[in-house]
C-alpha cells in the first residue's frame, strides 16, 4: 500500500506535464496545419523552390 504513496503523485505529475506540453503546442501552432505536410509531399522539387529561384534558372 505505501507504493501507492508514491505511485499516484507521479502518476499525476506526469498527467499535468502532457496536458501541459499539448496546450503549449496548441498554443504555439503546431495543430493549424494539418493536411499540408501530407500534401507537400505530393509536390515535384522544382515547386519547392522560391518564385526568385524558379524565373533565374
Amino acid at each position: 500500500m505505501s507504493y501507492l504513496v508514491w505511485l499516484i503523485p507521479i502518476a499525476l505529475l506526469m498527467g499535468i506535464t502532457a496536458l501541459l506540453a499539448f496546450l503549449w503546442s496548441l498554443r504555439r501552432g503546431q495543430y493549424e496545419d494539418l493536411d499540408g505536410a501530407a500534401e507537400r509531399i505530393l509536390l515535384d522539387a522544382e515547386d519547392d523552390r522560391p518564385l526568385r529561384e524558379r524565373h533565374e534558372g
